[in-house]
């Protein structure tokens, strides 16, 4: 397989049900993780949710980073994709200490594709400008 990326899907629960209903703790969570994992902020998007719950998403130039909260339950999921450059693990690390899971579970799954179905060659070679990571980029 020629890996493009790695993809990882969590599941976290056991955190204080504050910190998962504060939508700038987990906008600094990400940012954070961001940081750690080496990667680079394009955009984000925070969404609170009546009467709790938080959705947000980070879209970087190695991919993504997804995370939703339900408080109620002290659970988290996430989804962090690094394609090229960048530790999703050292990412998923800051937002496991930064959101205080208890316990987590992890799936890795490599992404790519064999070069054996005829996809050899890249068949653009696009090139694209991102912000730089500071807290004042991001609304």
């Amino acid at each position: 397989m020629k890996q493009m990326g790695t993809h990882l899907v969590v599941d976290a629960w056991q955190c204080p049900a504050e910190l998962l209903n504060d939508p700038e703790r987990i906008r600094r969570a990400l940012i954070d993780a961001i940081s750690a994992g080496g990667a680079t902020l394009i955009d984000m998007c925070v969404h609170q949710f009546s009467p709790h719950g938080v959705t947000a998403t980070a879209t970087l130039a190695e991919s993504h980073i997804a995370i939703h909260t339900w408080p109620e339950y002290g659970y988290f999921a996430a989804d962090l994709f690094f394609c090229g450059a960048g530790e999703p693990k050292l990412a998923m690390q800051v937002l496991k200490d930064a959101l205080q899971a208890e316990q987590v579970t992890m799936r890795e799954t490599p992404r790519g594709f064999y070069p054996e179905m005829g996809m050899e060659e890249p068949v653009c070679s696009e090139t694209y400008s991102t912000l730089p990571l500071k807290a004042g980029v991001i609304n």
